[in-house]
């Protein structure tokens, strides 16, 4: 599909975003001890998981 240099660019940087907010609830999850933020942090990173191969997958069809 084509894709404009800045619709590519603009996924590349919500991508590096998503992976920042990935891993920060990876790291922090295992050092809170409420149950009920545990529970946030885990719905994050499965949502970012999720939106990570979302991104992966336009960026991998798009044209360089």
């Amino acid at each position: 599909m084509d894709y404009a240099l800045h619709e590519v660019l603009e996924v590349q940087e919500l991508a590096a975003f998503k992976t920042v907010c990935l891993t920060k609830s990876k790291t922090m999850k295992g050092l809170v001890s409420d149950p009920k933020l545990k529970d946030i942090m885990q719905r994050d990173v499965e949502t970012s998981t999720r939106q990570l191969q979302e991104f992966t997958s336009i960026l991998s069809k798009a044209k360089h």
